[in-house]
């Protein structure tokens, strides 16, 4: 007997009804550990929850999402209130989650803050370690897989930013329990490239276990120690791996790697026009300073010339000889006074004057004057006021009364 025919729609209805129809799948709570965590921007938590053999599908909406005390992520233990259920238009039966309480944490998780705790200790995470990224670089190395996206995304960004870089791929596996040491390979050959200026690698985003690889001490050392700066952009923005800590620059995704690695020309172009005029401006106001400096230094140098300084010095001489000679005429033109003063006074006190008033004077023959009549000689002269008369004594007599 052929069994009746449904559709896939009806199908799904039917098992959706079956299993709410279960009271056995109503109002269970469901231990395990999360995987593959995504938060929707609506609010709604997609997730899968497993254990050591299975895992399942999970979504808790945003009615409940919203009242959780913590941040869920992937790698933590958990405990779900909720209900199992059909969602008919994929197929796919899925736990829809009420409540979410912590259980502690997975295992790669306890391992992943083991090796975070030792290594901090050791000071690999240490951002003295940090070097800065290069302005312009001439290459870009990358290492990631060649088949995903992320290559696709940083010629994208790169193209658009700066299409004179160069883009240098090292394949490697992203993923896998061989990552790791691929990923190790591809940092020591991209090393020895002369040409390579700085490494982005990384790889999209996925669950804890997926992203595992970068979280190997074996990759977390090798990105401390690359000889080359390296941003590491692994996963979105959510994850977080060792190398992020280990590299020197975390971007959020692979374009943000792309845009940390490279700069825009564009803003270069502004930024260089910028500090040409501001260098110009700079120059133009130290030539302005230097050429004032310059004219005072000239113009002191200038006053010192031999020429300028027997200038002033002959100036100056000829205003002295100018004062000194005024002075002398003023000075002898007084003296001259002074003397025609001195001249009157004498001859108003001399014996011309007196002579002219009939006086006579007695002088012997040296011209010294008689004061007395026994003093005269036996010749001797009288002078008058207009002429001499030589006289000869004969006798001396008495004065008359």
């Amino acid at each position: 007997m052929e069994g009746r025919t449904l559709t896939v729609s009806k199908l799904n209805e039917y098992v959706r009804r079956s299993l709410a129809a279960d009271p056995f799948l109503h109002n269970i709570r469901l231990a395990g550990e999360i995987s593959n965590f995504k938060r929707h921007a609506s609010g709604h938590m997609y997730f899968s929850l497993k254990d050591e053999e299975s895992r399942i599908d999970c979504v808790m909406f945003r009615q409940y999402s919203t009242v959780i005390t913590f941040l869920p992520a992937d790698g933590m233990r958990v405990i779900l209130s909720g209900s199992v259920g059909l969602y008919t238009t994929t197929g796919n039966y899925q736990f829809y989650a009420t409540n979410m309480q912590r259980d502690g944490v997975g295992e790669l998780y306890e391992a992943f803050l083991r090796l975070k705790e030792q290594l901090t200790v050791e000071g690999l995470f240490d951002p003295a370690r940090k070097r800065p990224l290069p302005l312009l670089p001439s290459c870009v190395g990358i290492i990631t897989s060649s088949t995903g996206a992320v290559v696709h995304d940083i010629q994208t960004v790169v193209k658009r930013r700066c299409p004179s870089v160069q883009l240098l791929l090292r394949s490697s596996l992203v993923q896998g329990p061989l990552a790791a040491d691929d990923l190790v390979q591809g940092i020591l050959e991209m090393q020895s490239e002369p040409d390579v200026d700085v490494i982005i690698i990384g790889r999209g985003g996925g669950s804890l276990e997926d992203l595992w690889p970068f979280n190997e001490e074996k990759v977390v050392r090798a990105v401390a120690d690359c000889s080359i700066p390296i941003i590491s952009a692994v996963g979105h923005e959510t994850d977080v791996t060792l190398s992020d800590f280990a590299a020197d620059v975390r971007a959020a995704t692979p374009s943000h790697a792309a845009e940390l690695a490279v700069p825009d020309k564009d803003d270069l172009m502004q930024k260089i026009q910028a500090l040409a005029l501001t260098l110009r401006s700079s120059a133009l106001s130290v030539c302005t300073k230097s050429q004032l400096i310059i004219n005072q230094y000239a113009l002191s140098l200038n006053n010192l010339h031999p020429k300028i300084r027997l200038k002033q010095f002959s100036d100056r001489l000829h205003l002295n000889k100018t004062k000194l000679s005024s002075s002398l005429h003023q000075r002898l033109a007084l003296l001259r006074s002074e003397l025609e003063m001195k001249r009157t006074h004498l001859m108003v006190l001399g014996p011309e004057e007196t002579m002219k008033r009939g006086y006579i004077i007695a002088l012997d023959t040296q011209n010294h004057v008689l004061k007395s009549a026994k003093d005269a000689p036996e010749t001797f002269k009288l002078r008058f006021i207009d002429a001499d008369i030589y006289v000869q004594k004969l006798k001396e007599g008495k004065k008359d009364a």
